[in-house]
């Protein structure tokens, strides 16, 4: 996935210009998105967040109606504080551009017009997103359970991912509050969790794990509609008796409610397991 270069303007003119010029020099490696007003942008700011992607850098008009560049960015930052702001002001706005630097640390500002953008555009964004790359982690794209830690709900969601080796990123929200406020949106007062974001850009609040099985494709529906064996309980023993069965050339199949293996499942080497006296791995 891409990160993301979020352009703000009011003036649709000037946005179709913006965008026009940084998809031209950035495209192979940024996602261009152009954004009309500040209100709207923070929805899609929101709306990325939840997705897990990364914003690497917002260039923003600051003579917007109702909500102008510096509140957007007051407002986007939180969520994205690795980000780099720039603002993009009229030549009488100077001196608004400078009290946004010492206000919310803005990266830098650029006059209108900028062309040509070879000399006035391309150079300063690529000396920001350079600083960005070198700094900046990308985001995790897998599952990421989203709780606190004392949480029954979410130790169960944790120990069934782990159970069935799928990664996952555990997200502290007692600690994480860009995460806390992303979370309220789904859980208003975080009654429920965890809040699983899913890499499709779903969420899932306080799910049942079944239903969090099948939305990652680990339940799954049975091959065949006839089998020879049928083995109920994917333990220790339930298991050995599904490899010998299938060993045998039967048609087997294992029905288990939680992972495959039992403590097994989830061990890189077991001695003396059932059936196999040099252990198995």
């Amino acid at each position: 996935m891409k990160p993301v270069i979020l352009t703000v303007d009011d003036d649709p003119d000037v946005l179709n210009a913006i965008e026009r010029d940084l998809r031209q020099h950035f495209r192979t490696d940024y996602r261009i998105v152009k954004v009309g007003s500040g209100a709207e942008a923070l929805d899609v700011v929101r709306a990325l967040k939840q997705r897990g992607a990364d914003v690497a850098l917002f260039l923003v008009d600051e003579r917007m109606p109702r909500m102008s560049g510096t509140q957007f960015l007051i407002e986007a930052i939180p969520l994205y504080p690795q980000a780099r702001k720039v603002l993009l002001t009229a030549y009488a706005d100077t001196e608004t551009a400078i009290t946004a630097i010492n206000r919310i640390g803005l990266d830098q500002y650029l006059t209108k017009p900028w062309d040509p953008p070879t000399e006035r555009l391309y150079p300063v964004l690529d000396d920001l997103l350079g600083e960005w790359a070198s700094n900046v982690r990308p985001a995790f794209e897998g599952v990421r359970v989203a709780g606190t830690p004392l949480s029954a709900a979410s130790f169960a969601v944790k120990d069934f991912l782990a159970s069935n080796l799928h990664p996952y990123q555990w997200i502290d929200l007692e600690k994480d509050a860009a995460m806390r406020e992303l979370a309220r949106v789904h859980s208003p007062d975080l009654s429920r969790q965890p809040v699983v974001f899913l890499p499709d850009g779903s969420v899932l609040v306080q799910p049942e794990l079944p239903e969090l099985a099948r939305r990652l494709g680990i339940l799954k529906a049975p091959a065949k509609r006839l089998y020879d064996l049928v083995v109920v309980g994917g333990g220790p023993a339930g298991l050995a008796g599904a490899v010998y069965g299938a060993s045998e050339g039967l048609r087997t199949v294992l029905v288990e409610s939680r992972a495959p293996g039992g403590q097994a499942g989830t061990s890189s080497q077991i001695e003396n397991y059932l059936g196999f006296p040099a252990g198995v791995s």
